[in-house]
């Protein structure tokens, strides 16, 4: 699932007070002109009446903009964002460094869209946690690529389940560079039985949006299946995330 699908969902207060302005040019003192007041009216309705599904993602934008810069015109700073960074999900997963980058956009701006990040992960998380996972795969496969298909550094983590293949635990176990990330096998088995797991999931992203496995990668793999065996816990699948699909060690027969 999308971020801009999960916002759908949300329920965030999406009209809130006043704060100050950052955006595009000088600041409208005062009262907010009729065509912009009007303008703002108007999104809000079509939201309201019809959610998120029919508004294009710069609309999309100015919904969230809206409350970081409430007395201005934010059409121009929501397609400069979407020139920038592709789509409504990218530029609510870029990151800070890179979003303040962009003329016009301030601390404001940034913690709305990583509000809205956050929320659309915990969502997707809540969906998956202690479920089967069998019964839950595509939902867990939404979550995988709402939190981790859009990062720009590779990120591993390991799901951790109970004897009935229920998600008993989610963690980050290692953030890395652009193509590569540190993975101790001792680690990960170590924590598998500090958790009373019996069987464990893999999951990493690929920023170059390929999810193809590395030498490095398969060899890593099979490391710590090795490891695991030994102590009886099982690898039951390792997901490579890239930007639009995903790739199944299992499926793909490298387990």
């Amino acid at each position: 699932m999308s971020i801009d699908r999960a916002f759908q969902d949300l329920g965030l207060p999406l009209f809130t007070h006043e704060e100050g302005d950052e955006a595009l040019g000088a600041p409208v003192l005062g009262r907010l002109p009729s065509y912009i007041a009007d303008h703002r009216k108007r999104l809000r309705s079509r939201f309201m009446q019809g959610g998120a599904a029919a508004m294009p993602d710069y609309e999309m934008l100015e919904l969230l903009l809206f409350r970081a810069i409430p007395r201005q015109d934010v059409k121009p700073l929501a397609r400069l964002l979407l020139d920038n960074f592709g789509d409504f999900n990218r530029v609510v997963t870029a990151s800070p460094a890179r979003l303040l980058a962009v003329k016009g956009v301030g601390e404001a701006v940034v913690q709305e869209l990583k509000i809205v990040e956050a929320a659309a992960q915990r969502m997707m998380r809540a969906r998956v946690m202690n479920r089967a996972v069998l019964s839950s795969w595509d939902a867990l496969l939404d979550y995988c690529h709402t939190t981790m298909a859009h990062r720009e550094t590779e990120q591993f983590r390991i799901l951790f389940l109970d004897r009935k293949n229920v998600l008993i635990a989610d963690e980050e176990q290692a953030k890395g560079t652009v193509d590569h990330v540190p993975v101790y096998p001792r680690e990960v088995v170590k924590r598998a039985l500090e958790l009373n797991a019996s069987a464990i999931i893999l999951v990493h992203n690929h920023p170059s949006g390929d999810p193809t496995p590395s030498d490095a990668d398969i060899a890593m793999t099979h490391q710590i299946k090795d490891a695991g065996d030994v102590l009886g816990i099982l690898l039951h699948d390792h997901l490579i995330i890239g930007k639009s699909r995903e790739l199944s060690f299992r499926a793909q027969g490298y387990l």
